[in-house]
């Protein structure tokens, strides 16, 4: 087996070497005078069941082309099979029409994955589900439900009551997913709606939340302004406090201010995207690591084992 790193997440890269007790494949990753991406490996990989580990995050773009780029090398340099290990699949919420003449991106990136030279994909936290079906190769798709369940319960203070919301209603069935690993806790939604352009939105609150610290549970922060604005809603309802439990911190922009300037409690995200030096000085913001998650999946698929029993 050959682990490949790409450059959008080296530490999380190294956590999984670590895990799988080997050493990351030598390569060279570069950029040209204009940006343009270069990949070179420097062992030899022909025969090898090589896994390469690139999440799609900022830059996106460059990211991604070091992904598409780096599977074509090892195609060409006869691998047995290759896998593309991507923890945070960007493009994944263009995965329909919205409206009239927009594309489906998250199919676009699919294929391109695929014409590069990837035999499987094994990812987590899709935003949606329907993606696996986007690649015409095996797809793995793993959760982070159990590390971040894990925490929320180590977290938990002796007779306190949790409730997990969902921030919005596109998100019921993840959070219900959350409730039952807790015991069947209660769930809550946060219905948000914007009457006219311009107006902020309204956040309506369905559940009784009066007495319990609410959890938020999402896929993807990104602005943050959601989650901050939901944290605000269920204080004003009654609840003794709100953290939030999402995957995947894209947390652009202005995001990690936002988040430190709110009611949240804290915002718990794992390293599926690599901690900027603003998230990392936040006291809010705490990373939790799905590596020894990815390293047990590739181990499995490298043995031929089954990876269904990762979701439990």
């Amino acid at each position: 087996m050959k682990l490949l790193a790409g450059n959008s997440n080296r530490e999380l890269s190294k956590s999984i070497a670590a895990y799988l007790d080997i050493e990351l494949t030598k390569a060279e990753m570069k950029r040209f005078a204009d940006q343009e991406v270069w990949v070179e490996i420097n062992e030899n990989v022909r025969g090898e069941d090589v896994f390469v580990i690139q999440s799609t995050s900022y830059p996106v773009n460059d990211n991604l082309m070091e992904l598409l780029i780096s599977i074509d090398a090892l195609r060409r340099a006869s691998a047995k099979r290759i896998t593309a290990v991507i923890p945070y699949f960007g493009y994944a919420r263009q995965d329909r029409k919205p409206g009239p003449r927009t594309p489906i991106s998250a199919k676009l990136v699919a294929n391109l994955i695929t014409e590069a030279g990837a035999d499987r994909v094994l990812t987590m936290d899709l935003h949606a589900g329907q993606i696996q079906g986007f690649f015409d190769i095996p797809t793995d798709n793993l959760f982070a439900a159990p590390i971040l369940v894990d925490d929320i319960k180590d977290r938990q203070k002796k007779g306190q009551k949790v409730m997990i919301v969902s921030p919005d209603v596109g998100g019921v069935v993840r959070a219900r997913a959350h409730a039952k690993r807790l015991n069947n806790c209660p769930l809550a939604i946060i219905d948000k709606r914007r009457e006219k352009a311009g107006v902020s939105e309204v956040m309506n609150v369905i559940g009784d939340v009066k007495g319990y610290h609410c959890i938020l549970v999402d896929d993807i922060v990104d602005s943050a302004g959601t989650l901050c604005n939901a944290a605000s809603a269920l204080l004003k309802n009654g609840a003794e406090g709100v953290s939030a439990y999402v995957a995947h911190g894209v947390l652009s922009g202005s995001a990690v201010k936002r988040v430190n300037d709110s009611e949240l409690e804290s915002l718990v995200i794992t390293d599926t995207i690599g901690a900027s030096d603003e998230q990392k000085n936040s006291s809010k913001i705490r990373q939790v690591s799905v590596a020894r998650l990815l390293a047990q999946a590739i181990r499995r698929i490298h043995s031929e084992e089954s990876v269904s029993v990762l979701f439990d």
